[in-house]
């Protein structure tokens, strides 16, 4: 049976004008413990899971203070993670692919996912727009999927966005220019970021964002960690020319899986 839609009108006109939209309790906390505790499962003994799963990737934190007593302390973001357990499952939700058959078609792709863990005194992540490492035919749309498995606070580094700049072209982005920037960090200089505001999130709040968004997150200043997952979302026979375009290099995190075709799940959950 095919998915029928799932936007209230509300939030596609905030999608449209604004380029985001939050739902509210999308999912139980449990789920988020469910991919904090496999993500930690992975980091700490990663030999097996990574080299099985490819464009699977564990990236460190760079900035020369970050200590901790256990090997996730100190990680940034664990990338390809779309198709184990409790991340398959949420992709599997009916109501997500509503919100995708919405905002991109009945037939869509997930192609990175990303699980970023914040820990405490970890810095933010410059301003930028997705789309600019995703080097796309066709450009769009490009839906990102960001879910708190904690709560995001002004205090422990919640994101900031721009509304209404995803209506603009990707902007030029430079290298990160703080000493000892983690790994992929680049920023856009060339705007005017005087009317960004806070979004902040309860642990299960799903936000839903155009990829041309411009947005970055803050320093984490508390003592916990705040962790979320990300996923991206394109249509069905999007081709990645970052091999052509990037100096010949294409990510290895880019492992496009199919969601939906025709409007079904591609395959059913369990």
């Amino acid at each position: 049976m095919a998915i029928v839609s799932g936007v209230s009108s509300t939030a596609i006109d905030s999608f449209r004008d604004d380029g985001y939209f939050i739902v509210d309790g999308f999912s139980g906390v449990d789920v988020g413990h469910q991919m904090l505790a496999d993500v930690i499962e992975i980091v700490r003994d990663p030999d097996e899971v990574v080299s099985s799963t490819p464009g699977m990737l564990i990236v460190s934190e760079t900035q020369e203070d970050m200590v901790g007593v256990n090997p996730e302390d100190t990680v940034s973001k664990v990338f390809t993670l779309h198709d184990r357990g409790a991340f398959k499952s949420f992709l599997d939700d009916e109501r997500i692919a509503a919100l995708l058959v919405d905002l991109i078609g009945p037939d869509v792709d997930c192609f990175p996912s990303q699980f970023i863990f914040k820990n405490p005194g970890a810095w933010g992540q410059p301003w930028h727009q997705d789309s600019y490492y995703f080097p796309f035919d066709p450009p769009r749309p490009i839906v990102g999927l960001w879910l708190a498995v904690t709560e995001a606070t002004l205090g422990n580094g919640c994101l900031h966005i721009l509304a209404g700049s995803h209506t603009e072209p990707v902007h030029t982005h430079v290298p990160d220019r703080r000493p000892n920037a983690n790994l992929g960090y680049v920023e856009i200089v060339d705007h005017d970021m005087s009317d960004q505001q806070p979004v902040l999130m309860d642990a299960g709040d799903l936000l839903v964002f155009d990829s041309h968004l411009m947005h970055c997150s803050i320093d984490n200043l508390s003592e916990g960690i705040r962790a979320a997952m990300v996923f991206h979302c394109c249509a069905a026979g999007t081709v990645d020319l970052g091999f052509e375009q990037y100096d010949y290099f294409k990510s290895p995190i880019h492992r496009f899986t199919a969601l939906l075709r025709d409007g079904e799940l591609a395959i059913a959950p369990q």
